[in-house]
């Protein structure tokens, strides 16, 4: 089975000094509670955000002279259990947003999708990319046969 293991995403040459990574770190470690360490990666100092460091996942932030750019809706999806935990990352977004102004946030109604609810919002701070902050909810009775859960780590 396939699995997220990281992403990189690249920025402006001189845009990722000391500052930019505090700032970052902060936003990401204080909103979705991902640590951050800088990096030498292929000879260049960059920013690495892990998102669970129990299954090495992570986001690998860079500069490059040709940055990523999204100026559309692209995202990366984060999945959460419950509607309560994305109504409170939402209100988390929300009480970072009052601190700066450059945090945005998408907020949409709820999806229906036959036996399925998905319940999502949008947040974008500092990186080129939106975050998709989602559950999914099935109608009782409708719930998929096999899903994702963590478990110890097999050894052979």
């Amino acid at each position: 089975m396939m699995r997220f293991n990281h992403m990189e995403l690249t920025l402006a040459p001189g845009t990722l000094d000391d500052e930019m990574r505090r700032r970052i770190g902060s936003f990401y470690g204080d909103i979705f509670g991902w640590s951050s360490m800088n990096v030498r990666v292929v000879g260049q100092d960059a920013f690495l955000l892990s998102v669970d460091p129990t299954t090495s996942q992570f986001l690998l932030v860079a500069e490059s002279p040709k940055p990523m750019q999204s100026p559309g809706y692209d995202h990366l999806g984060l999945l959460l259990e419950t509607r309560s935990e994305v109504d409170g990352l939402l209100e988390r977004c929300r009480a970072f947003q009052q601190k700066d102004d450059r945090v945005q946030i998408k907020e949409y109604e709820d999806l229906l999708q036959g036996p399925l609810t998905v319940h999502a919002f949008y947040v974008k701070h500092l990186l080129p990319i939106w975050f998709d902050v989602q559950c999914m909810e099935w109608r009782p009775g409708a719930e998929p046969r096999d899903r994702w859960t963590y478990g110890p780590a097999q050894r052979s």
